[in-house]
């Protein structure tokens, strides 16, 4: 069983940055054949939405409201996810969660199929001051 267990967030101004973590605590996915990841966040009220996501041949996404400030990374060893969100906005404040889905591609990683077979961490607040 995948668990994912996520670290950083907090409190941050308009302009400011964090980096979000979400390691994999039992397993490497670099010993799987296809495996995707990404972050999804849910503001109050709204849809959980899409913030960025790659896959295990090394392709990208990023919605569209965050591209250029955000970057999506890994580890060397593969067991740890990263978010790098700079130059936030009011309008990033939401609950960030970390999925991973096994024997994937970008193009099957969606929001349904994450929540029907993948795995998520608990969910990392990140508040963003005016």
């Amino acid at each position: 069983q995948v668990q994912l267990v996520q670290s950083g967030g907090g409190s941050v101004q308009a302009g400011g940055s964090l980096r979000l973590s979400c390691l994999s605590s039992r397993y490497d996915f670099a010993t799987f054949s296809s495996y995707c990841m990404g972050w999804y966040r849910q503001a109050p009220g709204n849809e959980r939405e899409e913030v960025a996501a790659f896959d295990s041949d090394g392709n990208t996404r990023y919605a569209h409201s965050v591209k250029g400030r955000f970057t999506i990374s890994n580890s060397a060893g593969k067991n740890t996810l990263y978010l790098q969100m700079n130059t936030l906005r009011p309008e990033d404040t939401a609950m960030y969660y970390c999925a991973a889905l096994l024997r994937c591609s970008l193009a099957t990683m969606t929001l349904q199929s994450n929540r029907l077979f993948g795995y998520w961490g608990q969910g990392t607040q990140a508040p963003v001051s005016s």
